[in-house]
């Protein structure tokens, strides 16, 4: 049995004839996928799965990952924030150390770069790397996870020099996709149904995991699954719950999260979130190691609720994680949460503490309509959300761009 054949119990039999199917004309293609870190974080997570699948399928795949010292972290956090529209001064000494640790990941790279048949840039970190291979022959593609839909002009202007000398330039959403010359494609995250953080589990698993960190499972328990960062709004959370525990004073909130290898910040946003919750024994703050894909796999199967309050996302895989363990799921509405919960269908989308508060109320009461929108979203996410529809869309957009002046593209198996 092939990895690939492992999903059509999920998806259908048709899903993977079509992925074998267009993955024909790739077999051979030196393919890169570059990123900056190889833990932590939902890019770490696709690429973990997706760069396999690839090579099952015959594509020569790899996965690289640029290092870089603090200056160059901290210049790259500060993107991150500028271009979800929170201004940040960034000195031209971080600029900087970006572009010459972009320069010295460039030369490391030099042949597996100029080598590539295609190759897939991840979020604003490694943007530059093409500056720096001039002898190039493959197509590259720059992959923007985050929400650009209101950057910081200045600084999208300098990144923008970076990005137009790419051949195409891949989005989650449409709100996202900023003006480039050259061609853009959409292509929504997606999770992974096999992987450890997603299988099913059993009882004595969730049980297992709720006693490790002293969860009561028969008291209704409120989760978010998120980095310490302040566009998950953590300290909204605690004062949506502590707004909601007034009426149902048997709820529990857990925060479970931890940091990526290129988050500076996390640190200082944890510090905050403890002092916000001030010791409330209702409240657990866990912070996970990267890897503790099952710890939190069973901590979403043992919630009632999960919630996912951003001010910013890029998409928000903990949100498709939670509708696909059938959880009803309330979600900030902004950004990617946006594609994934269809309000009072899918989920329930908030803006404040108050409306949060307000739709925990509602699905304590509400337990069949609870029900209802849970079972709705699983199957929303297994329609749109899965790792297969992600990988053939991939498949899809390589075929293209390496034929694109062909009137007709033959596949065959």
């Amino acid at each position: 049995m092939k990895l690939i054949d492992d999903y059509a119990p999920i998806v259908g039999e048709d899903v993977i004839h079509h992925i074998r199917e267009i993955s024909a004309p790739l077999r051979g293609l030196k393919v890169v996928h570059v990123n900056s870190t190889k833990i932590g974080g939902g890019v770490a997570e696709i690429l973990d799965r997706i760069v396999p699948l690839m090579m099952e399928l015959g594509i020569e795949a790899r996965w690289e990952v640029i290092k870089g010292e603090e200056k160059f972290y901290e210049c790259t956090k500060s993107f991150h924030n500028v271009l979800q529209g929170k201004y940040v001064p960034i000195s031209d000494l971080l600029l900087r150390a970006y572009e010459l640790t972009n320069q010295e990941n460039a030369e490391a790279l030099r042949s597996v770069l100029e080598e590539a048949d295609m190759v897939f840039v991840h979020d604003p970190q490694p943007l530059p790397l093409l500056k720096w291979t001039p002898k190039r022959r493959g197509k590259w593609l720059w992959r923007c996870h985050i929400d650009l839909s209101h950057p910081y002009r200045p600084i999208w202007k300098y990144l923008r020099e970076f990005a137009t000398g790419y051949d195409a330039s891949i989005f989650s959403l449409a709100d996202f996709a900023q003006p480039l010359p050259h061609t853009q494609y959409l292509v929504p995250p997606s999770i992974d149904p096999l992987s450890d953080k997603n299988i099913e589990l059993t009882p004595r698993d969730i049980r297992e995991t709720q006693d490790q960190f002293d969860i009561d499972p028969d008291r209704p328990i409120i989760l978010q699954v998120s980095r310490f960062d302040r566009f998950k709004d953590p300290i909204g959370v605690i004062r949506a719950f502590r707004l909601a525990k007034r009426f149902s004073p048997g709820l529990q909130l857990v925060l479970a999260g931890g940091g990526a290898s290129d988050d500076p910040e996390g640190g200082i946003v944890l510090k905050e979130v403890r002092e916000e919750a001030n010791n409330d024994p209702d409240i657990r703050i866990l912070v996970l190691p990267p890897d503790a894909h099952r710890s939190i796999n069973a901590l979403q199967r043992g919630a009632n609720f999960i919630i996912q309050k951003s001010i910013k996302e890029g998409f928000g895989l903990t949100v498709t994680e939670g509708l696909w363990k059938a959880k009803p799921v309330i979600g900030g509405d902004t950004g990617g949460i946006r594609l994934q919960i269809i309000d009072h269908h899918t989920g329930f989308l908030v803006s404040t503490p108050e409306g949060a508060a307000l739709r925990i109320r509602y699905l304590l009461r509400q337990p069949g309509k609870a029900q209802e929108m849970a079972l709705k979203g699983k199957e929303f996410v297994r329609q749109n959300f899965l790792i297969t529809r992600h990988l053939r869309e991939y498949l899809s957009l390589m075929v293209a761009l390496l034929h694109g002046d062909e009137d007709r593209v033959e596949f065959q198996m």
